[in-house]
């Protein structure tokens, strides 16, 4: 929001961007800026011109987007033939640990946008197959406008094919994802280029003084505050069956894997990787029904208290 008021010209923001992502120059962009392509910081534009300004309709935008999630995962299972088990993940998605940090970043409207993304990829391999599946690209392809590491979530798209068996709603997808691509680059931004300056700023800042050999483990940890105990419980049953729920859970693990792997994502991954973790907040649905609750009051008990006991930042 602070770089909001001197975006005064669009396309010469994004014909300029990359030049500004380097830090220690005189007009370089401030840190969440340059971490991000230029969709991150267009959406607060747009939202600027249409007359809501500032923190509070940001934040407004943001919730509604990342509670939507929510619903955009439920309805992904349900639609790729697993009723029951969407139905028993519903309340373990509601009530994750995750809400505190969709409460109070960005990055809950990432999740948000990439979730609906997979949903509508789901409905495309049962029903209205090239309006859903280029609708699924746009919105994964502006995903990747969002957040560079959006572009992991092509792992959870993969999954949804698997789990739909088809191929065609992917063409559809290409299509709409491109459409995004050519968009952006047609007005002067290269995604490639942004995403080489990025990882140059990234180390000229505080990831320098985060060594990957105690971050690439601490991230699960961090990650796992947001996830909350169920889920971890729920992985050996994950990994014992091939059915929807198993696959999109293994597809937001995949990513999360690869994430801490590229050593670009250091810390904070209790909300940087809410757009992986949505997937795997379905996971509890697999553990006996009979448990349910008292794996519910845990995941309650644990979000109070990390949202009580704990400084988090955001």
């Amino acid at each position: 929001l602070h770089e909001v008021p001197g975006i005064t010209d669009i396309p010469a923001t994004l014909r300029g961007f990359s030049e500004r992502i380097l830090d220690y120059q005189a007009d370089s962009w401030t840190t969440h800026v340059s971490g991000h392509p230029p969709g991150a910081l267009l959406t607060f534009v747009w939202l600027d011109r249409l007359g809501l300004s500032g923190g509070a309709w940001a934040a407004t935008l943001c919730v509604l987007v990342g509670t939507s999630a929510a619903v955009a995962v439920v309805l992904t299972l349900g639609v790729l033939g697993d009723e029951d088990m969407a139905r028993r993940a519903a309340p373990f998605v509601a009530i994750a640990p995750a809400a505190i940090w969709i409460a109070v970043s960005a990055d809950a409207f990432y999740a948000g946008v990439a979730a609906w993304g997979i949903a509508l990829l789901a409905v495309s391999t049962k029903r209205w197959l090239w309006p859903a599946s280029i609708g699924a690209g746009v919105l994964l392809g502006f995903g990747i406008y969002l957040n560079y590491g959006l572009v992991l979530m092509g792992l959870p798209a993969v999954a949804v094919l698997i789990a739909g068996r088809k191929v065609l709603p992917f063409l559809g997808a290409v299509i709409g994802a491109l459409l995004v691509a050519g968009i952006f680059t047609a007005y002067g931004f290269w995604w490639y280029d942004g995403y080489e300056l990025v990882q140059e700023r990234y180390y000229q800042g505080i990831a320098k003084d985060r060594p990957f050999e105690y971050w690439g483990w601490a991230n699960f940890a961090a990650l796992f505050c947001a996830l909350g105990i169920a889920v971890p419980a729920a992985f050996p049953r994950i990994a014992a069956r091939v059915q929807p729920i198993n696959l999109l859970v293994l597809g937001g693990l995949a990513a999360v894997v690869m994430a801490d792997l590229s050593q670009l994502s250091k810390a904070e991954t209790e909300r940087i990787w809410l757009p992986f973790a949505m997937w795997m907040l379905i996971a509890p649905a697999v553990l006996p029904r009979r448990t349910h609750r008292f794996w519910l009051a845990l995941q309650v008990i644990g979000a109070l208290a990390v949202n009580h006991l704990l400084f988090t930042n955001w």
